[in-house]
């Protein structure tokens, strides 16, 4: 049985049209069986997205972008470079799909976690494939540090309660820092600057 975090899906496409209203646009996306929160925007990617801290002109990593909303929605709002990745082929496939039915231009690679990832970031983003474990969550905010400019800054959501508390703890001790930026729903985005 695969998971949204295996590289191939072996169920089969069943893909759903949903619309999405973020950061004051409404947005459509195509989903799918094998992929993250198929059928809907998940609670904490809109928790993320409403607290996250992004200014024109920065490069930004959506690192497991899934379908491709976080991504997407922020190349609709503000005059950035977007890179996205994820390891489920699937997704990469529906977030191509999904730039071109948003009209956005941004970059869309598939590698497990950094793979195919070059150069260095003002902001990634993260919203953790917890079920894949910690040790991959560990590994996402350690190597998180290697990839972003001095200043730069890492964003997670995560639920405070189920896990995040221990990333968040990881954050700070990578990165020596900690805030967090929005709560919501059991929520929280946490951010470490470099």
């Amino acid at each position: 049985m695969t998971h949204y975090y295996s590289k191939e899906q072996d169920s089969k496409l069943v893909i759903e049209k949903i619309k999405v209203s973020v950061l004051g646009n409404e947005l459509q996306f195509e989903t799918g069986s094998g992929v993250f929160s198929k059928g809907r925007l998940d609670k904490g990617t809109e928790v993320l997205l409403n607290h996250m801290k992004i200014k024109d002109k920065m490069r930004i990593l959506d690192l497991g972008c899934g379908y491709g909303v976080v991504g997407i929605s922020i190349k609709k709002n503000f005059d950035v470079e977007i890179v996205m990745t994820d390891v489920n082929s699937r997704a990469v496939r529906l977030s191509k799909k999904n730039a071109k039915l948003n009209d956005v231009d941004v970059e869309i690679l598939q590698g497990d976690s950094f793979e195919k990832i070059n150069g260095n970031f003002d902001s990634i983003l993260l919203n953790p494939p917890q079920h894949a474990g910690k040790k991959i969550c560990f590994n996402m905010i350690e190597k998180s540090k290697d990839f972003l400019v001095d200043g730069g800054i890492l964003q997670m959501v995560a639920r405070h309660q189920k896990g995040g508390k221990h990333l968040s703890e990881k954050m700070e001790e990578v990165f020596g820092n900690l805030e967090i930026l929005g709560i919501k729903s059991g929520f929280r985005v946490y951010a470490a600057i470099k």
